[in-house]
């Protein structure tokens, strides 16, 4: 599959919402349809809660095959599960506590140890096995979903980061200096190996980043160098966010 790049604005950010939600669905049960199973990462920050509502609002009658799903996380804070901050925590909450889904399939990585850089190798070692390689030899998910920080942030990839030069591995530890604090992400070997990507970005706050990645391709924002090598990056903006493009 030729790699190719899907651009939706929505009216509102629940529009956009909803829109992602109906992209998220239709990858989601035609993988299972295919291969029955759905090797899906997830995403934390806030954008996604609105998308997480509606599929979680409709787990029931959606025809979202959830037991089929495999659940990994894109990245990590340096906090435990049932803290507020946890990506874990807020997609627990938001969906997966709300779908009949098989949770020996849910793969969280665990933030609060003690040394991250073996978290980071360990849940590398569980991705390799568990999801089915592309033609590379990385693995290929059926979907990664991101959001994007008003900084062009996307996952735990941060502007000027060594990080983002990364080539070999694929989940790292790393700490994120403007933060203070420690991550576990994805890097762009893995991300980018995806079959599909799902960005949603909604805010006026997020117009001027959303025009230097998507329309000038500004090399210095993460989200701009995310591109998948044979699959379809999915954008979801509202009118507030495509303003400037």
């Amino acid at each position: 599959m030729a790699s190719s790049r899907n651009i939706v604005v929505e009216k509102t950010p629940q529009a956009a919402a909803i829109r992602a939600a109906k992209i998220f669905r239709g990858i989601v049960t035609e993988a299972v349809t295919q291969r029955a199973v759905c090797d899906l990462a997830v995403s934390g920050g806030t954008t996604p809660h609105n998308p997480y509502k509606i599929l979680a609002e409709r787990a029931v009658t959606d025809g979202v095959p959830w037991p089929k799903v495999q659940v990994f996380f894109g990245d990590e804070h340096d906090v435990s599960h049932d803290d507020i901050d946890s990506n874990y925590h807020m997609v627990q909450r938001t969906l997966l506590d709300h779908t009949p889904i098989n949770w020996e399939h849910v793969h969280p990585m665990q933030g609060d140890a003690a040394n991250l850089e073996l978290v980071a190798s360990e849940y590398e070692q569980t991705v390799r096995k568990l999801v089915k390689p592309g033609e590379d030899g990385i693995p290929q998910f059926d979907l990664i979903m991101l959001g994007m920080g008003g900084d062009g942030h996307t996952a735990s990839l941060f502007p000027g980061h060594p990080v983002l030069d990364e080539s070999k591995r694929l989940v790292v530890s790393c700490h994120i200096p403007v933060l203070g604090r420690n991550r576990i992400t994805f890097t762009y070997p893995l991300i980018n190996a995806a079959q599909n990507i799902l960005l949603l970005v909604t805010g006026d706050d997020k117009a001027e980043v959303v025009k230097r990645v998507f329309q000038n391709s500004d090399q210095s924002l993460p989200s701009a160098r995310v591109a998948p090598k044979h699959g379809t990056f999915h954008i979801v903006l509202d009118v507030a966010a495509a303003r400037l493009l």
